[in-house]
């Protein structure tokens, strides 16, 4: 089974030191012990920039955490290895290695420069979340709804760039106004890493059946997330993100679906029962099989759409 996770924040603790890659039982949701026993074969590693860094310096700690990120890779090179394609999944699992990928979310990362976007590409970013919630050059996070404001020009010109670099464009975090203003500018297929249903609950993180139809249109993919506010009230255990896939399929099918747990971004309170950390993700398949997923399905959500979406974008 290919287990594929579309967002972490893993490398935010990494870079503050405290805690390394390789050691288990130091906190936090991932490290890679818990990656191989929970069966991963790739992850995606997000760079995020906090709020204290803007404005004038969030290119650099972006390139801090990328550096931090290849350190890890470094000093891992027997269970980790870096992913910029597609095939480095197969290549990585072949080897028995964990496949890495790299992505940025939100772009104050760019710090206002397309030169930057394409910088980032060189190091081997792969993915992007365009804002993190709140506004910034590119457009309206979900926290600016009231605004009704979309992408900017410097948002248009970076989602056809990334188009034209070969950079999957993730929709998580994004107003409604900027998520539309994004599938009128962009001709790829994309995701959102790390979001669930807004029919189940309604937040401003989670995306209408409006917008996963539009998704899946592009034959992008969904990351369902396991962040227990967005799953809702009740649905705060495995079962509960599975109602959400359940939800996603009933609307767009199987094919447009995945996984986005947000692992490390959230504080253990807010994690599902039964998904505490990486090492669990196998649970999912199992409350699947019981729901009566096909084997397809199964493999599709758990990792295969992801990775396809990632393959059409990026090769």
């Amino acid at each position: 089974m290919l287990i594929m996770d579309a967002h972490c924040d893993t490398l935010i603790d990494i870079a503050a030191g405290r805690r390394r890659l390789a050691e288990c039982g130091k906190g936090g949701h991932i490290d890679l012990p818990r990656m191989l026993d929970g069966g991963m074969a790739a992850q995606v590693f997000a760079i995020y920039v906090a709020p204290e860094y803007l404005p004038g310096a969030g290119a650099r700690q972006a390139l801090r955490l990328v550096d931090t990120f290849y350190r890890e890779i470094e000093e891992n090179s027997g269970s980790l290895a870096l992913a910029a394609k597609a095939g480095d999944v197969g290549r990585a699992r072949a080897e028995g290695k964990i496949a890495a990928f790299l992505s940025i979310e939100g772009g104050e990362a760019l710090d206002g420069s397309i030169e930057l976007l394409r910088v980032f590409y060189r190091l081997g970013v792969r993915l992007m979340t365009l804002t993190w919630s709140r506004r910034n050059e590119l457009g309206d996070g979900a926290y600016e709804e009231g605004t009704c404001g979309g992408l900017t020009q410097f948002g248009v010109e970076v989602v056809r760039e990334m188009d034209k670099l070969g950079m999957v464009v993730d929709v998580s975090h994004l107003s409604q106004a900027t998520f539309w203003s994004v599938m009128q500018v962009s001709t790829k297929p994309l995701i959102a890493s790390h979001s669930s249903a807004r029919a189940l609950c309604e937040h401003g993180r989670n995306l209408s059946d409006e917008q996963a139809r539009a998704i899946a249109d592009k034959g992008g993919a969904i990351g369902v997330t396991f962040v227990g506010p967005f799953l809702g009230e009740g649905r705060q255990s495995v079962q509960g993100v599975v109602d959400h896939i359940d939800h996603f399929a009933g609307i767009v099918g199987t094919d447009h679906i995945g996984l986005g747990s947000d692992f490390d971004g959230v504080p253990d309170s807010a994690l599902p029962e039964g998904l505490p950390d990486v090492s669990h993700m196998p649970v999912l398949i199992d409350e699947l099989v019981r729901r009566g997923y096909s084997d397809a399905a199964v493999r599709g959500i758990m990792g295969e759409n992801l990775l396809r979406v990632v393959e059409s974008v990026i090769g």
